[in-house]
This record gives structure tokens, C-alpha cells and sequence, in this order.
């Protein structure tokens, strides 16, 4: 069991929660309650006063719904920044890649980081491995996050479950720990 924060700092990190993933087909994805799971979770971190980092992907492909100036690359509504959050701009599906994001935890004091978002397969494993890597307390939250069908490397089409659950065997106990929305939410008890 994960002890809960007391006095030490814990970042929530929401990635990639733009307005153009809503443009993605909704059968090809799994948890369809990922958003209202992360809006619960940044509610309840917002209410502890503990950090939040909004992570928005700027792509460098014109045309991209994601490239700037763009209303895809917008956060989704529900989900905007409040003035004082840091948002952390990517242009790679690892948001510690060409950023001070690690520095800037680190002079905060802040250890323990607990990851949602999308896509599971992508930018969360992306980010949950160098966080791991660079001996952050990584925590990935699985009803937090999701992912989109795909098919691998030997042509065989997988469903988002099959994607979201190998993404997520992929990190846990190794680069992180995978964890539930409560025991997230418990962390801040």
C-alpha cells in the first residue's frame, strides 16, 4: 500500500488532454470514463493544493490537429489550466524530451509523480518511463488514462483494451507502478 502524501509534494500529470483527441473515433478507444476519471482526480489535487502539470503536445507536422494555433490543440474545456498550473509544452511523446520539466519538479521538491492521460501506448508510457529512468516515485493511473486499437508489428489487430493493458504491463514494476483512481485519491488523505 502507498503511503499517503503528508507534507511531501505529489504533481499530478495530465498528458495530451487536447480537444483534437476528441476528434479520434470513440469505438477505437477504451475507458470511455478516463475524462471524468481525470477531472475527479485534477478536483481532488486542485483541493489538496498539490502541484498539477498540464502537458500539451504542439506537433511539428502542419496540418496536424495539434499544431499550434489550431483548436485541436487547445485543451479540452473541462480540463483547462487555472491560472498558477504549469503547463508543459511537447513536441515528442515524452514530455521530460527538450523540456526543464525534470528540473522543474526537482526544485520543487516534488518526488512522487502520479500520470493520466492519453495515449496509454504513447505519451503515458513515453513520459511513465523516463519519469521512472529518472528515479521519480512514478505512479500511472490505469481508469485514468487510455488507449486506441492498433494493429502490431506481426499484422494482428489488437483492441485499445489489449494496447492499453500491454502498454501498461510494460511500465508496472519496472518503470512504474500501476495503480487505481482511488488508490490515487487516497494518496491525498
Amino acid at each position: 500500500m502507498l503511503a499517503p502524501v503528508s507534507s511531501s509534494p505529489v504533481a499530478l500529470i495530465i498528458i495530451d488532454m487536447q480537444q483534437g483527441m476528441r476528434r479520434m473515433p470513440a469505438e477505437s478507444r477504451n475507458n470511455p470514463q478516463a475524462e471524468a476519471t481525470i477531472l475527479r482526480l485534477l478536483s481532488a489535487w486542485r483541493a489538496a493544493g498539490q502541484t498539477v502539470v498540464h502537458v500539451r503536445h504542439m506537433s511539428l507536422t502542419p496540418g496536424s490537429p495539434f499544431w499550434p494555433g489550431q483548436d485541436g490543440a487547445e485543451f479540452q474545456p473541462e480540463l483547462q489550466p487555472l491560472p498558477g498550473e504549469h503547463v508543459q509544452e511537447k513536441n515528442v511523446p515524452d514530455v521530460f524530451t527538450h523540456s526543464q520539466l525534470e528540473r522543474w519538479l526537482r526544485v520543487r521538491g516534488i518526488q512522487r509523480i502520479v500520470i493520466t492521460g492519453v495515449s496509454t501506448n504513447n505519451s503515458v508510457e513515453a513520459c511513465a518511463r523516463s519519469a521512472g529512468n529518472l528515479g521519480f516515485d512514478t505512479l500511472v493511473v490505469a481508469d485514468g488514462c487510455y488507449a486506441y486499437a492498433k494493429t502490431d508489428f506481426d499484422g494482428v489487430p489488437r483492441s485499445a483494451q489489449e494496447v492499453h493493458a500491454m502498454a501498461l504491463a510494460n511500465l508496472h514494476g519496472e518503470y512504474a507502478q500501476v495503480i487505481g483512481s482511488e488508490v490515487a485519491l487516497a494518496l491525498l488523505a
